[in-house]
């Protein structure tokens, strides 16, 4: 199924050819729940938990191909919800640090990534992915899962020079767009919206008291 999936993917517009080939490598039922492992490659979200999607096959490859990904780079994912993204960024760029808010899927994730599949270039973290990973920046690219209001501060400032970010920007409720920045070396961003998406919400975590 993966296969035809990869397939499918490149007959709707999708042309990176390393892209279509790690979603021909995965295995996506391995990353939703059970009850739904005969509807893993329909395109359409699916839930897996917690309030949380597992986001449609064509926005997946969509949103990969965005980061102009050539293996070596050192990536940021905000959100790693069940996993899926983080192995197919895993088998396309050098390494992989992705930030997961809800302690069960953090947990789920870690043990499928680093236990089931062995990744040793993913490196997870429980937390805030609007706060990023300060200590691992600057990020070549980065990629978020969830929508927020505007791009995160902490995101931007995370991003390197000639770097790529790519995330879903909007309210919960309304028009959210898929957005391209690109950090030039001289600090100047282009911005550019390349897609109507619609995804969960950016979550954070409540404020230390």
């Amino acid at each position: 199924m993966s296969r035809e999936l990869a397939a499918w993917l490149g007959h709707m517009g999708i042309r990176d050819r390393r892209v279509l080939d790690a979603i021909a490598e995965l295995d996506r039922a391995r990353f939703v729940p059970p009850y739904l492992s005969a509807e893993a490659y329909a395109d359409r979200p699916l839930p897996i938990g917690f309030g949380q999607t597992i986001s449609q096959p064509f926005v997946v490859a969509f949103m990969t191909e965005a980061l102009e990904l050539d293996g070596g780079e050192r990536v940021l994912e905000v959100g790693t919800g069940s996993g899926y993204q983080t192995a197919l960024l895993a088998r396309l760029a050098g390494e992989v640090w992705s930030v997961e808010i809800v302690p069960e899927l953090a947990a789920r994730a870690r043990a499928l990534l680093l236990e089931d599949l062995g990744l040793e270039n993913v490196h997870l973290r429980e937390g805030d992915g609007a706060l990023g990973w300060p200590e691992a920046a600057p990020f070549d690219r980065i990629l978020v899962t969830a929508a927020a209001p505007r791009v995160p501060p902490p995101l931007r400032a995370q991003l390197a020079p000639g770097g790529r970010m790519v995330l879903p920007v909007g309210e919960a409720e309304s028009e959210q767009v898929l957005r391209v920045l690109e950090r030039a070396a001289d600090g100047i961003e282009e911005i550019e919206d390349v897609l109507p998406v619609r995804f969960v919400p950016l979550t954070h975590l409540p404020p230390a008291v």
